[in-house]
């Protein structure tokens, strides 16, 4: 498994808010535990006072996809090291679980957190996976929806980095507004255009007293 792969654990910990929409999932528990995922013993440790941690980490782990989104990938790297000297993981290699044809481990490389709490264990897991997905694909692959009002936090691993959006949904959504927009402004052309010309046309409206003739 690369460790690129915890990436995701960043950004399913920002997506938990949409603060255009006024929207937060992050208010219980059980919230918390749903996004370790299949990590179930993390899970387990996690109590009601990680709710407030975990939207500490959430918000400075937004800072960074919003320094990168901007391109200021000096202070993305700064926010984003801060984390990693704050929660420190140890990688080791690991081979549970995997097993290839002839029954042999497939050994990976696994991040080993030692937390004093849930929070600390999947920021330092969070922060790591994204340091390395920063490192190696760029700090321009940190990206944030352009479907307002959305601004969900993505990775871009598209091939020609053009990646605008969260999802596909979105993605949709902002071509439809787009093609409306459009629309609407070639209808008004027209009719701008047909002002300007009637505006340069003498008056000859019936009842319009005449202009007066010089004497």
């Amino acid at each position: 498994m690369e460790l690129a792969y915890y990436s995701d654990y960043a950004v399913r910990l920002v997506n938990t808010e949409e603060p255009a929409r006024g929207k937060d999932t992050l208010t219980s528990v059980e919230a918390v535990r749903d996004l370790f995922g299949a990590s179930q013993s993390a899970a387990r440790r996690a109590t009601d006072s990680d709710v407030t941690r975990f939207r500490s980490i959430r918000a400075r782990l937004r800072a960074v996809f919003e320094a990168a989104d901007t391109g200021d990938e000096t202070l993305a790297v700064d926010l984003l090291n801060s984390l990693l000297l704050e929660f420190p993981v140890s990688p080791q290699i690991s081979g549970h679980d995997f097993r290839d044809d002839d029954g042999r481990p497939l050994w990976h490389m696994h991040l080993a957190d030692h937390p004093s709490n849930a929070t600390a264990g999947y920021a330092a897991i969070a922060a790591m996976g994204l340091a390395f997905h920063l490192t190696e694909y760029g700090v321009d692959r940190l990206g944030l929806c352009e479907a307002a009002p959305c601004r969900n936090a993505y990775l871009d691993t598209s091939t020609n980095r053009s990646r605008r959006y969260c999802s596909d949904r979105c993605a949709t959504r902002a071509n439809v507004a787009a093609y409306r927009a459009r629309k609407r402004r070639e209808a008004d052309l027209p009719e701008k255009t047909g002002l300007a010309a009637d505006s340069t046309q003498p008056s000859s409206a019936h009842g319009e007293r005449p202009a007066p003739r010089g004497r």
